[in-house]
């Protein structure tokens, strides 16, 4: 197996961050993208001072289509993307849906959805060349079973499940595998993101019990790569050993 590419939305933190150190670790070149160019600086830097791979950054909010497509168009025509973690996405507020606020439901709908979309759309005519073309999509369990105050954010995920699944049949005669994994609970800054900074409530979801990091996921996302090209697994969904589903979770 040659060198790939690998494009992954969201590396600024968390399971992209994890999903960037872990295929560069393993001879993956890799494209970060983010919004937080301070942190993807860091990071490129971090990985090409310890390994032999290619590593660019793009700087773009995935919320704007314009910008998203100029950023993914400013590629040259000479680097390949051979397969796209599409992992940027996040939930904000808890409460229900009644005291929720339609500016929350935009941003979740347009990060975890529209800008899903925008990415795969815009890197498509370079999936289409590559030998060994894979799509995988971050989804997660909250997009098989709704859960109070999930609302909006459940039917997103929901929608990444949905489009994960069409998106195999559109693309079956391309030969591109589209995958999506589906995390129960996983420690990152996504409850301190969907708390909007209140970290004593953000930590909280993870106390009594031993959840997910994104380490695993990245984990998984390495092993789904490294698959014979004749096998693609449609869905991996994994939990903590503690949680069977979105509504049981022993915790101590």
């Amino acid at each position: 197996m040659g060198k790939r590419s690998v494009l992954i939305t969201g590396a600024t933190a968390g399971i992209g961050a994890a999903c960037a150190t872990t295929l560069a670790a393993n001879g993956y070149d890799v494209i970060l993208t983010g919004r937080r160019e301070n942190r993807l600086a860091a990071l490129q830097k971090e990985i090409t001072n310890v390994y032999n791979v290619d590593c660019t950054t793009l700087a773009f909010d995935i919320q704007d289509r314009r910008s998203t497509l100029e950023a993914i168009n400013s590629l040259p025509d000479t680097c390949a993307i051979d397969a796209v973690i599409n992992n940027a996405g996040l939930a904000l507020g808890k409460g229900p849906f009644q005291e929720s606020q339609p500016e929350d439901w935009d941003i979740m709908l347009s990060t975890n959805v529209t800008g899903l979309l925008t990415v795969t759309h815009g890197i498509m005519h370079k999936l289409k060349v590559s030998k060994h073309p894979h799509i995988i999509n971050i989804a997660s369990i909250a997009g098989m079973e709704s859960y109070a105050g999930g609302h909006v954010y459940c039917a997103t995920k929901a929608a990444v499940r949905s489009l994960t699944k069409s998106l195999r049949i559109d693309l079956l005669p391309l030969g591109i595998k589209v995958s999506a994994i589906s995390p129960g609970m996983v420690e990152t800054e996504f409850s301190e993101v969907r708390f909007k900074g209140d970290k004593e409530l953000a930590q909280k979801v993870y106390r009594g019990f031993q959840p997910l990091v994104a380490q695993d996921v990245a984990d998984v996302v390495l092993y789904l790569l490294n698959l014979p090209k004749h096998i693609c697994l449609n869905e991996v969904v994994m939990t903590a050993t503690a949680q069977a589903n979105a509504y049981h979770t022993v915790k101590d």
